[in-house]
């Protein structure tokens, strides 16, 4: 322990008396400490102190200067004194007085030869010493360890030539602006020098070292390592970088290539991302398991998905992505596996691994590229493992360590939990998508009314396959129902309710009802829909809550005509669709807005238009038009654009719209479909007014056959006279005037009756001893289908004959 005596120090309390009072304090003054504890501090002191320094006092921490005590003796001592000013625990306070010795009986060391020792032997840092002509002139032990170098290998060499490297020029540079300026600078430094294999970080202090009179003689340099803290930042960058770059979609292997860009090459030379076999499609397994298990042998099959390595096209690899391979039972990999933990191997050889099984040119590669250090780490999330990374070195010397282990473990969980999630989307979104699939149309109906192409397209993004959806309806009388429709939300939920409105609207446009009333049916559907879910929403199901909290849909229905070529419309808040007229003008059809389904309560209104043959109608949902880029009404006019020259195919038309039209970033799905409207030949179409007179049966039956010679189809004859025969019996003796009967001869032949009574027939199979009820029956059997009709001025039953004849008119 030092001599404490050398230190002259006493202890003083808020009061001003002295409490403490040490040896080295006696031989400073002559006091003993029975006579000075307890006495004033001020009895002590030669010389008067001001009530205004005093009054400062409280107020400081510390105190230092020069003071004027009086020795026992008498005669004054002017001594350097340091007061440290306390505070106690129990909020009590003292100073601490303390003054060195300098007297002559005490022991004086060389101080010049205790600064030259302490220069050369300072062990914190590296420490050297150059001239106005920037040589070096000392440098201490540290420094010669560190550049490897002699202190008299170095006298005399400026600081650029110790080590042939940028970052000492830099340092030089630096130096003589230190010259220049007389002032201090600080560098810091990144190399690497002999004797060390990794790369070595410094924090320089460079400083003018001047003599008594000021003037600059010379340049210090005092360097410290940073290297450890270093590496541990360029680790702590390398973790921040894997959370920004791993992750950034939801690709299973852009994923794991993300984790073999973000390792290589910033402390692996070559990383390779191996699965588990058809992991994207199948449930993960548990730590120590396999998708089928290892094989007898022990070894495990693997799916390459990724790698990368800082040799052009990853020389060393001996397989590509997408390559299966199996690795035997004690290589790293199958250990990796089996165990569930990382494995780390700092020195590894060909000799270290068995090779009989797997690829054949595995030891070859880490014998070529002298492959030398070698860490795997499982891939596991949530508890189960999907694969493994494998890091390897073979450029750089250094061996991987316990900290580089430590830092793959966290940058292969976040990667494991960003594939798995997105192993988890892939599959839900493949589910989804195969269920919408299944749910929309796989092509569109053979009929007269229109010629029609479609597109749907689902969206890539995180919310995945949306509730979009379309459909091409024949209806009776050679009409045709168009339709688009758009469910809120995404997933397998989106594309089930779809399903379920889609076939909703599908059974109420087999009963003929206006677009209007079918919007308000489907209306009354996704209000219950949405109770019933508001009814559920207490279940754990997440899309429960989601829909409870608005279920909503749009849908736009359109009824076009042949005969007529009247396009009926209504719109449930869909976009409306656009008009290309036979003259070439490109304009959105003006139809009277409704509310979105799911609101209630207000009403639809249909929208009327007369559209001559070969116009060109356009419904889409609004995820063609619309985007976070792009606003509806930009969307709105690309599109008109885009169908300005519909002369084309429709099916390259679709493809021409989608590559103009849809936005590149686009958020949610699209359907497109797109109708070029026929007219029905006035010749193949014949309308008679009829009495409410039973003898007009006969007169009915002949004008069908007069017609039926006239189109040549004379085979139909007997089964339409029957039909016809049946059809205005019924009108005659149910209904009410005015009766009217209509051919349409199209693909098929299509018989209807018309009246003005809104009462629909029933069909009923007769007892035996009933003298009607088998008339419907019979129509029944003997026609392809028929049904009834309401409009606002009564009914019309329609029957549908089968022609010989598969041509259209």
């Amino acid at each position: 322990m030092p001599d404490d005596s050398l230190t002259a120090h006493a202890v003083v309390d808020e009061d001003g008396m002295v409490t403490e009072w040490s040896e080295g304090a006696r031989r400073l003054l002559g006091y003993s400490s029975a006579e000075v504890v307890g006495r004033p501090a001020a009895d002590l002191i030669d010389e008067e102190i001001s009530a205004e320094a005093l009054g400062r006092l409280p107020a400081l921490p510390r105190w230092s200067g020069t003071a004027r005590l009086r020795h026992q003796d008498g005669h004054r001592v002017e001594a350097r004194m340091l007061a440290h000013h306390r505070q106690g625990e129990g909020g009590d306070s003292d100073w601490l007085v303390l003054s060195p010795l300098t007297g002559a009986d005490v022991a004086v060391q060389d101080t010049e030869k205790l600064a030259a020792w302490s220069f050369y032997q300072a062990s914190c840092c590296s420490m050297e010493a150059y001239d106005t002509n920037l040589r070096l002139r000392q440098a201490n032990h540290y420094s010669e360890r560190a550049l490897d170098l002699t202190e008299a290998e170095m006298r005399g060499l400026r600081h650029a030539e110790l080590v042939a490297h940028p970052e000492f020029d830099r340092v030089e540079q630096c130096m003589a602006r230190v010259l220049e300026t007389g002032e201090a600078q600080d560098v810091e430094v990144r190399v690497q020098v002999a004797g060390e294999i990794r790369k070595q970080a410094w924090a320089l202090s460079l400083y003018p070292i001047r003599d008594e009179d000021g003037v600059t003689r010379g340049v210090g340099l005092s360097a410290h390592d940073m290297t450890e803290q270093y590496w541990a930042h360029k680790r702590l960058q390398l973790l921040n970088d894997a959370g920004v770059r791993i992750g950034s979609t939801l690709s299973v292997a852009r994923t794991a290539q993300e984790l073999a860009d973000v390792a290589v090459p910033e402390f692996a030379d070559f990383a390779t991302v191996d699965l588990l076999p058809d992991v994207e499609h199948a449930e993960a397994v548990s730590p120590g398991g396999a998708m089928s298990g290892p094989t007898a042998e022990g070894s495990f099959l693997l799916r390459r998905v990724a790698q990368q390595s800082v040799l052009p096209g990853a020389a060393e690899a001996v397989l590509r992505p997408g390559d299966v391979d199996g690795y035997a039972a004690n290589s790293p990999t199958a250990e990796c596996l089996t165990t569930g933990r990382a494995v780390l191997h700092a020195e590894f050889g060909p000799d270290s691994a068995d090779w009989a099984g797997g690829h054949p040119g595995r030891e070859e590669s880490v014998r070529a590229f002298n492959i030398h250090s070698v860490m795997a780490v499982p891939l596991t999330a949530r508890g189960q493992t999907l694969g493994v990374a494998v890091f390897l070195r073979h450029q750089r010397p250094e061996s991987f360590s316990e900290g580089d282990l430590l830092l793959a473990e966290e940058i292969t969980a976040r990667a494991a939990v960003c594939i798995d999630n997105a192993r988890r989307y892939t599959r839900e979104r493949e589910t989804a998508l195969a269920l919408q699939t299944a749910l929309l149309p796989q092509g569109l109906p053979a009929q007269p009314a229109v010629e029609a192409a479609f597109r749907y397209l689902p969206t890539d993004i995180l919310a995945g396959v949306g509730g979009d959806w379309f459909d091409l309806i024949p209806l009776s009388g050679a009409r045709v129902a168009l339709v688009v429709g758009d469910v809120v939300g995404h997933g397998v939920q989106a594309s089930a309710i779809m399903g379920r409105l889609r076939t909703a609207v599908r059974t109420l446009a087999d009963i003929d009802l206006p677009p209007d009333e079918l919007l308000t049916h489907l209306d009354d559907l996704v209000i219950r829909l949405s109770a019933d879910t508001e009814t559920d929403s207490a279940s754990p199901s997440d899309w429960a809550a989601e829909m409870a909290a608005g279920l909503g849909a749009t849908c736009l229905y359109a009824v076009y005509d042949p005969v007529t070529r009247v396009c009926t419309l209504a719109s449930a808040g869909h976009p409306a669709p656009v008009l290309v007229s036979t003259a070439g003008t490109v304009d959105l059809l003006d139809v009277a807005p409704g509310p979105p389904l799911g609101l209630g309560g207000l009403p639809f209104e249909t929208t009327e238009v007369t559209l001559p043959a070969g116009s060109l109608l356009a419904l889409y949902t609004d995820g063609l038009v619309e985007s976070r880029e792009q606003d509806m009404t930009k969307g709105t006019e690309r599109l008109r654009r885009a169908l300005v020259d519909p002369t084309t195919s429709l099916d390259d038309l679709c493809e021409t719209v989608l590559a103009a039209v849809a936005p590149e970033d686009a958020a949610d799905d699209i359907a497109l479909l797109i109708a070029r409207t026929q007219a029905l030949d006035p010749q193949h179409v014949a309308t008679w007014e009829l009495p409410a007179d039973p003898a007009v049966v006969a007169r009915a039956r002949k004008l069908v056959t007069a017609q039926l010679d006239a189109w040549d189809v004379q085979e139909a004859s007997f089964v339409t006279e029957l039909v016809v025969s049946e059809l205005v019996t019924n009108a005659i003796r149910h209904a009410e005037p005015p009766i009217e009967l209509r051919l349409l001869k199209g693909r098929h032949l299509i018989c209807e009756v018309s009246d003005a009574s809104s009462t629909a027939p029933h069909l009923r199979r007769a007892r035996t001893y009933d003298e009607g009820g088998r008339g419907l029956l019979l129509v029944a059997q003997l026609s392809r289908g028929w049904g009834t009709r309401h409009s606002g001025t009564g009914k019309t039953i329609w029957a549908e004959l089968a022609l010989d004849s598969p041509e259209f008119p």
